[in-house]
């Protein structure tokens, strides 16, 4: 049984997608998010839309607070609660960052579980069109105006953006440097989707975040 590691943004969710097409037993989503914003870390969302999110992909849902200063022992403390669950392997939605992929690849081996990576090695553009080829429905909900425009905060990924995004300079165009965050509320495995609008924009420094 396989537990994926959740952000609610695209990529945690085409990684699901693989993992669901390819027959695997998928039943929990682990979500880490900020004990003070009560919201997923760099992506802005509240911690409620992650709830809405694994109840109508239909999936339980593990979801823990953290702060600056215990990351690691939550984490540590959800794979204990999944290995309690019966989960055998976790789920990444890592692409290229190999430190990133590192650092969770030591820690849930070590504690016994087997590592995936649908994603992995992959050319971002190919998987930013594959999400919406899947029909995949995602709003960007953080923006690092250093990296890309501020405008995009609140679109659609729909393919008018995916080519914005492709053709932008210095843009990972899978926003794997953190250029831009989504929230997935539409798409082939859920039951119904999520009604959203966009919200009050939320700046700090670089970073502009919408909430939804």
């Amino acid at each position: 049984m396989i537990a994926v590691a959740w952000s609610g943004g695209k990529d945690s969710m085409l990684a699901l997608d693989r993992l669901v097409r390819e027959g695997r037993d998928v039943r929990f989503l682990f979500n880490l998010y900020d004990r003070a914003s009560r919201r997923v870390r760099f992506h802005g969302v509240r911690r409620e839309r992650i709830q809405r999110q694994a109840e109508r992909l239909g999936l339980e849902l593990l979801q823990r607070a953290t702060g600056p200063d215990d990351f690691e022992a939550v984490f540590q403390e959800g794979l204990e609660q999944l290995r309690r669950a019966g989960i055998t392997a976790i789920a990444f939605g890592n692409i290229h960052l190999a430190d990133v992929r590192a650092w969770y690849e030591e820690r849930t081996s070590a504690a016994g579980f087997a590592h995936l990576e649908p994603l992995w090695g992959e050319a971002p553009l190919s998987l930013l069109e594959e999400v919406v080829a899947r029909g995949y429905r995602a709003l960007l909900t953080s923006i690092d105006t250093s990296r890309a425009p501020r405008s995009w905060l609140g679109r659609e990924l729909d393919p008018a953006l995916v080519q914005e995004i492709a053709t932008a300079r210095d843009v990972d165009a899978a926003g794997e440097r953190g250029e831009f965050h989504s929230f997935v509320f539409d798409g082939p495995l859920f039951r119904a989707p999520i009604a959203v609008s966009p919200g009050e924009v939320r700046a700090g420094g670089d970073h502009a975040l919408l909430d939804v």
